[in-house]
């Protein structure tokens, strides 16, 4: 049986869907493509007819979760808005929803040029949206002050997950979004 352009269309999301999801919950090297296949509700053998290799599939899958944040193109957002629903108890317990930088940042240095390339863009964009709103005197300042504070929320958030001390983790969480509001609000 023929399926439709639409179809394929919708097979190849739910492929990009199922693997965002798995890989920001297991990493890269956790998952299979028999598992992301399974996840999608499809099989195994029609990966081929989407992506040439799992490296592709990682690289296509970093660039469809990251697209709306490409450099040039990231809406401008509030940091401080933004901070204060990246740096919650909600994001660090659900990985497989939220940013994959905290999930798969480490991971993503030994990933295909391709895959590089999807998350530098994405960073830069991220950096681009948050300088709009950051404090400096002048726009260098600002892109300082974002790149700054976007690290910072990253590692946060990477930090928290880890700790085995859940009064900790929650204070890693807590404490730098109060130390962001005090860089980067107006007084």
């Amino acid at each position: 049986m023929k399926i439709t352009r639409e179809q394929v269309a919708e097979n190849r999301q739910a492929i990009l869907d199922a693997a965002a999801t798995l890989f920001r919950e297991r990493g890269f090297e956790g998952v299979t493509v028999a598992e992301v296949m399974k996840a999608a509700g499809l099989t195994h053998g029609g990966f081929y007819g989407h992506f040439a290799s799992k490296d592709d599939l990682i690289a296509q899958t970093c660039t469809h979760v990251l697209t709306p944040f490409r450099a040039g193109d990231a809406p401008v957002v509030d940091m401080m808005d933004f901070a204060a629903s990246y740096l919650s108890p909600e994001h660090r317990d659900n990985p497989g929803l939220g940013c994959i930088f905290p999930s798969l940042g480490t991971e993503a240095v030994r990933s295909s040029e391709a895959t590089r390339h999807a998350l530098s863009e994405s960073v830069k964009g991220r950096i681009e949206s948050f300088a709009q709103t950051a404090q400096g005197k002048n726009a260098a300042e600002r892109r300082q002050a974002a790149t700054g504070a976007w690290a910072t929320m990253v590692g946060a958030v990477m930090l928290s997950r880890l700790m085995d001390d859940p009064v900790l983790s929650e204070q890693v969480l807590t404490d730098t979004l109060a130390w962001l509001d005090k860089t980067q609000t107006k007084k």
